[in-house]
């Protein structure tokens, strides 16, 4: 240690600290200014509370304004000759009387009578250029007139109450006629269009069952030209005629836009069921367009107002979910701060109206953050001065501190040689210097230390080396090192140094070390105190084991010296600890790591009893042949090896190569019959059967009750029960699928399919929920009701929905690459659709399902933090199925884009699969059938030719027959054929497709 400096007068740094501003100024000038931000918030939180109230007003008045002018419009107009004449000439006549309701009432859309008879009269201005483009006006136009005629109606006579009843005389529906005439200013007729498609009959409408006085309905789209609105009506009590006004709201979504609170405010006023009337955006012309010319053609089902989900504006749909008020609420859509309001409306007649508004909060709160960016760049402006002054003060402190930081860097840079120390008139730096100056000494002793704990990989040689350091740094005689034993109450000795015989073990007590070391010294026959021992413990504080040394003892150590000693035998067990914990702790998180591995492999097999097995049969084929690759000194194999990082990764991905199927169906991994589902159908099928033998029964004693020929009607009895079993018969042949279904075997299917049986009980009940949902658009037939024998029906069949897997190329949820073609439905289960399948007992949608396993093996492993040494166990677990000409899945990989352990995967997936015999939908093949489907394979590009060389070549084939094949799959195989074969140019043979 350095002599300590001349003592002369020194002043603290938290004086010389406090003739700095700086800090202070900003501090004071950042709260003042927050101060002033919070208010502006609140002053803007206010203004958007009036805003909102102002704005509720204004569309009640507003609303009212629509309705109360064309009340008084509809009571005169329901009188007008119009509502009553009946013949159209005199229609034609009062439609001037029309036009002038328009004129006085702007707001109206269409002015029309519907008739008691189904007659229809509308006229509109095309006061507008979209309307006038829609219906294809002549130059000139200025009203469209559309009716509908409905020719050989039947009498209509008025009844008491004023409708109007059918004549008893009626006997045929009435011929609709639809037609569209165009008049100018001057009601001048400029065209006359027929429309084949206008069928209109104004008695289905909400509007026609208005009653004498005037009626409002809810808001709709209209039929026409889909712009929101509400109609009103009124109905003729003599002639049961209901004359009806449109009036459209949007230049209530104009006044919406024209008063926004900011730019991106958001204005809607929806209906309590949460439709909209009128939005802000609809506003806009261009919109406004788009909207009819999207909605003209929509059939009336679609004729309902678009919700918020619609609309797709997620601040006011929001709003809407919210418990919010007149007040603003602050709301959180889309990573964007929102200011939510929801205000009830008057009701219009009975239908509560809601005005939502939603604010932006960075568009709220601009002028806040404006003047406080203002405050900020004044506050800037005075930290030059203020650094002045700071530079100038702070220089004093720095400058020895600048040389004793140097210092200190000397030490991180591992030099503990030279003198550490500077001479400073401030106090704490005068005493961080004598500090810095000890704390090199300290590293000093400690480096060597360190260095072994770090460099160790070995749990026993890192105890061994630690211990060779400690004795040769600190000066010790000897040391061990004890740790916990499997049984949790011995200290097994794991290493030893120096000339004391340490005992093996010792039993544990950490409460009395005291003891425990008394016991050790005459054990070994020492004196007392002549060793220290301190505990290893956990970061848990869970005992470790314990580090026991022999220092050097001399009379004259003073008691002070043995105390340090023990405290730095503390300091010093705590960095063993860590090193011996994070050893024990990659050790188990290794075994761990590689159990989880086994369990899901084991839980994969045992989801099925068929296939129990092949998850942890394909590991152990692929890494024969890996082995057989890495180990090969000429050929193809020369040059690829394995590290031991590598060589673990693919052990990893071959363990978990179909993680996947954990998401499999069982009852399709388990496929046995092409009508099995969750059970085998086929018993509904002969139950079928069973009701037709029945029915068959029944026709015989029903015949002959009649008097038929009992001879005659017993021969057609045994003949039509005959056919019944062959049919069947046939029917249950094929639902095994052992062969290829010909084109003539499915046209019988469908055939026998045809016979009709008899159901007597409503097929609706005791239902799940999903079944009831799949019926839900399948309209009810009334009992008894005729049934074919096998049908597909369209509960049968299911939608993908919201759960389509991102499989297709251009799908943009597709992050991961794959390349597969989607089926139309998400299953299929009709009967005459599965029975029908050529090969196999899988269809289409169920051989995808299948396949997608392998989807979900990539997906789940690549969401794994996978470490750099495994970042390939994805791409081989989940290329197993891929082929070298690019024909594979669930990518399409090419030869060039498959390493050799993929390929390697390809060929042990396989061959397990062909030689599988806990397969419920095919027998195992011999060895010698499954090495020819694989030499055809390799010829045709599907699998690496080289590797099936070197799977012939090297036994591995052999190798694994013995260990799983049974005795009579192990027949003889010709090698050098089978080589020939692969190579061989030409067509490779079919696989079956439900190898796996």
């Amino acid at each position: 240690m350095s002599p300590s400096p001349a003592k002369r007068f020194h002043i603290s740094l938290q004086s010389l600290v406090a003739l700095t501003i700086v800090a202070g100024t900003l501090l004071v000038g950042s709260l003042f200014i927050w101060q002033g931000y919070l208010g502006m918030q609140r002053v803007g939180l206010a203004a958007a509370t009036e805003y909102a109230q102002r704005l509720g007003q204004i569309v009640t008045h507003h609303t009212r304004q629509l309705i109360d002018p064309s009340q008084h419009l509809l009571r005169l107009l329901v009188r007008d000759p119009i509502a009553t004449a009946p013949a159209w000439q005199d229609r034609f006549d009062r439609l001037a009387g029309l036009t002038e309701t328009l004129a006085a009432n702007p707001v109206l859309s269409a002015v029309y009578v519907g008739y008691a008879n189904g007659d229809f009269l509308l006229i509109r201005p095309l006061d507008r250029l979209d309307l006038a483009q829609r219906f294809d006006a002549p130059d000139g136009a200025v009203y469209l007139v559309q009716r509908v005629i409905r020719e050989q109606s039947p009498d209509l006579t008025p009844t008491a109450e004023g409708n109007t009843a059918v004549a008893a005389t009626e006997i045929a529906a009435p011929s609709v006629t639809g037609e569209w005439r165009f008049y100018n200013d001057e009601l001048t007729l400029l065209a006359t269009r027929e429309r084949e498609q206008y069928h209109f009959d104004p008695r289905d409408r909400v509007w026609f069952d208005a009653g004498i006085q005037p009626t409002v309905t809810a808001p709709y789209r209209f039929f026409t030209t889909g712009e929101t609105g509400f109609t009103l009506a009124q109905r003729n009590a003599a002639t049961g005629a209901v004359v009806g006004m449109d009036i459209s709201v949007a230049d209530l979504a104009v006044r919406l836009r024209e008063l926004r609170f900011t730019p991106g405010t958001e204005i809607a006023v929806i209906e309590d069921d949460a439709d909209v009337l009128a939005h802000a955006d609809l506003a806009s012309p261009g919109v406004m367009r788009q909207n009819v010319a999207a909605l003209a053609d929509a059939p009336e089902s679609g004729l309902d107002l678009p919700t918020l989900a619609e609309l797709k504006a997620p601040a006011l749909l929001a709003a809407a979910r919210r418990d919010l008020g007149a007040e603003p609420r602050a709301m959180r859509v889309a990573d964007a701060h929102w200011y939510g309001m929801n205000l009830p409306l008057s009701s219009l007649s009975g239908h509560s109206l809601n005005l939502l508004v939603a604010v932006p909060g960075a568009e709220l709160f601009a002028d806040a953050r404006r003047q406080a960016l203002q405050q900020w760049l004044w506050l800037a402006a005075l930290l030059p001065l203020l650094g002045l002054i700071g530079l100038y003060v702070g220089h004093r402190v720095v400058q020895p501190l600048r040389r004793l930081t140097h210092q200190v860097g000397a030490l991180s840079g591992f030099d503990f040689h030279q003198t550490v120390g500077v001479d400073s008139r401030v106090s704490e730096v005068h005493t961080l210097s004598q500090v810095v100056n000890r704390m090199a000494d300290t590293i000093r002793n400690l480096q060597a230390v360190t260095a072994t704990l770090n460099q160790a990989d070995d749990l026993d040689a890192l105890m061994q080396d630690v211990l060779h350091s400690l004795i040769r740094v600190v000066g010790v005689r000897s040391g061990a090192v004890y740790l916990q034993a499997d049984d949790s109450s011995r200290l097994q000795l794991a290493a030893a140094s120096g000339s004391a015989d340490y005992p093996t073990a010792l039993i544990e007590s950490r409460h009395d070390l005291s003891g425990q070391m008394r016991r050790l010294e005459q054990r070994l026959g020492r004196k007392p105190k002549s060793f220290f021992a301190v505990n290893l413990y956990s970061r848990n504080h869970e005992l470790l084991g314990l580090l026991v040394v022999e220092p050097p003892h001399e009379s004259n150590t003073p008691e002070s010296d043995q105390f340090s000693f023990q405290r730095f035998l503390e300091e010093l067990s705590g960095a063993a600890a860590v090193a011996i914990e994070t050893r024990l702790l990659i050790e188990s998180q290794q075994r761990l790591l590689e159990a989880i591995i086994r369990l899901l492999a084991n839980a994969i097999d045992a989801k099925s009893p068929y296939t129990g097995g092949h998850c942890e049969r394909v590991p152990q084929l692929a890494q024969m042949l890996v082995e057989q690759a890495a180990a090969a000194r000429d050929g193809p194999f020369a040059d690829f090896s394995l590290t031991p990082a590598e060589r673990e990764a693919f052990r990893i991905a071959a363990w978990l190569h179909d993680c996947g199927k954990i998401t499999s169906p069982d009852y399709l991994v388990d496929k046995a019959t092409k009508l099995e589902t969750l059970y085998n159908r086929i018993h509904e099928v002969r139950l079928r059967f069973e009701v037709l033998w029945r029915d068959a029964e029944l026709d015989w004693w029903r015949d002959r009750q009649a008097g038929g020929d009992e001879q005659a009607l017993t021969r057609q009895l045994t003949t039509e029960r005959a056919r019944l079993r062959e049919e069947f018969a046939f029917i249950a042949e094929a639902n095994i699928g052992r062969e290829s279904m010909r084109q003539a075997d499915i046209e019988r299917l469908h055939r026998i399919g045809e016979r009709r049986w008899w159901r007597h009980f409503d097929d609706r009940l005791g239902l799940s929920r999903a079944e009831t949902a799949a019926l839900a658009n399948v309209k009810p037939r009334s009992l008894p009701a005729v049934e074919r024998l096998l049908a597909d029906r369209p509960e049968h069949i299911g939608e993908w929905g919201e759960r389509k897997p991102p499989v297709q190329r251009h799908d943009p949820a597709n992050r991961w690459g794959f390349d597969m073609t989607l089926p139309e439905h998400a299953w299929h289960h009709g009967e005459l659709y599965n029975l029908s399948i050529r090969r196999g007992t899988l269809n289409p949608e169920e051989r995808f399902k299948v396949n997608e396993h392998i989807v979900q093996t990539i997906i789940m492993l690549e969401s794994l933090p996978l470490p750099p040494a495994l970042r390939r166990v994805p791409a081989i677990a989940g290329h197993h199925h891929e082929k070298l000409d690019g024909t594979g899945y669930p990518r399409r990989l090419a030869a060039s884009d498959l390493s050799t352990p993929e390929r390697v995967m390809v060929i042990a997936d396989v061959f397990e699969a062909l030689t599988a015999a806990d397969r419920p939908y095919k027998p195992p093949k011999s060895l010698s059938e499954s090495l020819v489907i694989l030499a055809d394979m390799a010829r045709s590009d599907h699998i690496d030719p080289d590797l099936f060389e070197l799977f012939l070549t090297t036994g591995v084939y052999r190798q694994y027959a013995e260990q799983f094949l049974t005795p009579e799959q192990r027949d003889p195989v010709d090698v050098d054929a089978l080589l020939r074969r692969a190579r061989r140019p030409g067509p490779a043979a079919e696989l079956d497709p439900d190898v796996e």
